[in-house]
């Protein structure tokens, strides 16, 4: 939030904070997932097929680099225009050189398409998807879990990664269920609850994560915690999935006398500060009054219209 306000660094003077990387308390605000809604979601047709495609092409990489190489070697990115060979060219050319591909965010495992190279099992994997009408099933979907069922039975995609997808997709335009519905913990968040709980009284883990959801708010109270909500829009599951990993990941550093199922000792990944400006952008249906200091503007300074009408 100081960030978003442009309030100069630093921002906390925990310097276990202050030396690595975690994620937003509020998933969609990591930079990531700003540029996913905003630009892969929001951007381009609006159809299943056409956001379906755009979604899980970004998101099996997860990283903005990439999506930005392929749109500027390709053009626009579109299920209609779809070249398989075109694709995996650019991102031969681009591995060749040296050039990172993935996130380091998750593992994202190669699925088995024949292909010796990780990259191009992935382009295939997005072609079965849009040839077996994933994304007409979705559409039809009757509630999250649907969805995530739907995505399961894809090639190398698990219990974790179908969920995100699932959130993903639910952030779009032609998909809208309450995000209350259905969690599915991730491995970090597994080892998250059992640092926080010697006995969660026979909950499972997506228990849990719906628990401290429903009582998030009446805790903050409880504590005196003055937390800031996304503009009116309180913690759902899936950020608190994601805050149980992140307090999994402070914990290996601060208290490595508990250790989780996974034995992870140290933070891979360091903080570095990108002063670059955070423009909030968020799914219009969740009509989120946004001020005017936070608010998107496009790239090139001026206001965007479609949101600036949702927030008021």
């Amino acid at each position: 939030m100081q960030r978003v306000a442009g309030t100069p660094p630093p921002y906390t003077k925990d310097p276990v904070l202050s030396l690595h990387r975690f994620t937003n308390a509020y998933r969609a605000s990591d930079r990531v997932s700003q540029f996913l809604i905003r630009h892969v979601l929001y951007e381009g047709e609006q159809t299943p097929e056409e956001i379906f495609f755009r979604s899980i092409l970004f998101k099996l990489f997860n990283r903005i680099d990439t999506w930005e190489l392929l749109n500027n070697n390709v053009g626009t990115l579109t299920w209609k225009t779809f070249c398989f060979d075109s694709y995996a060219k650019v991102l031969d050319g681009a591995m060749a050189r040296g050039k990172r591909l993935y996130s380091a965010a998750y593992i994202m495992p190669s699925p088995d398409f024949g292909n010796a190279r990780k990259h191009r099992n992935h382009l295939r994997l997005v072609q079965f998807m849009m040839k077996t009408e994933a994304p007409k099933r979705i559409a039809e979907a009757g509630c999250l879990q649907e969805i995530y069922e739907i995505l399961r039975g894809y090639p190398s995609l698990g219990d974790f990664l179908a969920f995100q997808f699932a959130i993903d997709l639910n952030y779009s335009s032609f998909v809208d269920f309450p995000e209350s519905q259905f969690v599915v913990a991730g491995p970090g968040a597994r080892d998250g609850i059992k640092k926080c709980f010697v006995d969660t009284a026979g909950l499972d883990d997506s228990d849990v994560i719906h628990a401290m959801t429903d009582w998030a708010e009446s805790e903050f109270e409880r504590q005196g915690l003055d937390f800031k909500s996304l503009w009116g829009r309180p913690l759902q599951p899936m950020d608190c999935q994601n805050l149980f990993c992140e307090v999994d990941k402070y914990a290996r550093v601060m208290h490595p006398e508990y250790r989780g199922d996974s034995g992870r000792t140290r933070i891979k990944q360091k903080f570095t500060q990108n002063l670059e400006p955070l423009p909030q952008w968020y799914p219009p249906k969740w009509n989120l009054r946004i001020p005017d200091y936070a608010a998107a503007a496009s790239d090139d300074g001026s206001s965007d219209p479609e949101q600036l009408s949702s927030v008021g």
